[in-house]
């Protein structure tokens, strides 16, 4: 059985005022809950932004989540203002769309963002998935990383759809159903690893092979593409 999204959040921001009171600039919601496609196993990635934020405020945050039910799935963001406003905007791209915000205005921190951190969110992701499947193939061999790594192409696909359209698709089936079958096939990759035996089976070759050439094909396509 889900947890009431709707009654936690409410239970959060009202100990997230208590404790912190003026200085909450933003209190969020990512992640599968946002969507709407939480099950009963799914995190509650919650995002908490202070005008400051010290050691001191995240022992309070500490004992402030420490309070709240379902503590075990509880992760997400917390982050002083200005670090936020100043953080590379590439970075931020999955954040800044698929958070859903409960107070304040993601807007009033952050600049929009557009087709050129999608373009560098896409070439950045890239690099990062191509260096650790090469990784995990040759010292690990562990399908658990390689599935968290199809878990991360699926980002990267969002923001690619995003720089070739303009438009961002929170949900997978919509992102499946508007993709080319090449990027579909990453984007099932998830699933297929999920379901192998070990990390020995033929299979694991093919699917690391496939996100390996996907992500190095992204690489070269996206690092010096110029915004139209």
């Amino acid at each position: 059985m889900t947890i009431d999204i709707n009654l936690w959040m409410d239970a959060f921001t009202q100990l997230a005022n208590q404790t912190f009171g003026s200085r909450v600039r933003l209190i969020g919601l990512q992640g599968s809950y946002a969507r709407g496609e939480a099950s009963e196993h799914s995190d509650i990635d919650v995002v908490l932004v202070l005008n400051t934020l010290s050691s001191s405020d995240l022992e309070q945050y500490r004992a402030m989540l420490d309070r709240l039910p379902h503590r075990q799935l509880v992760c997400g963001f917390i982050s002083g203002e200005k670090e936020l406003s100043l953080w590379e905007t590439s970075d931020l791209f999955q954040f800044y769309y698929d958070t859903k915000a409960i107070q304040g205005d993601l807007d009033q921190i952050l600049p929009p963002i557009g087709k050129e951190d999608a373009r560098r969110a896409v070439w950045s992701g890239a690099c990062g998935i191509y260096h650790a499947v090469c990784h995990n193939f040759v010292h690990e061999r562990d399908k658990t990383i390689l599935e968290s790594l199809f878990k991360s192409a699926s980002f990267v696909l969002q923001a690619k759809y995003f720089y070739e359209t303009g438009r961002y698709l929170h949900h997978k089936f919509d992102l499946a159903d508007a993709l080319c079958p090449q990027d579909q096939e990453i984007l099932a990759g998830r699933d297929k690893i999920h379901n192998l035996s070990d990390s020995g089976d033929h299979e694991f070759f093919v699917l690391s092979d496939c996100l390996m050439q996907w992500s190095s094909k992204l690489i070269g396509d996206f690092s010096l593409v110029p915004c139209k």
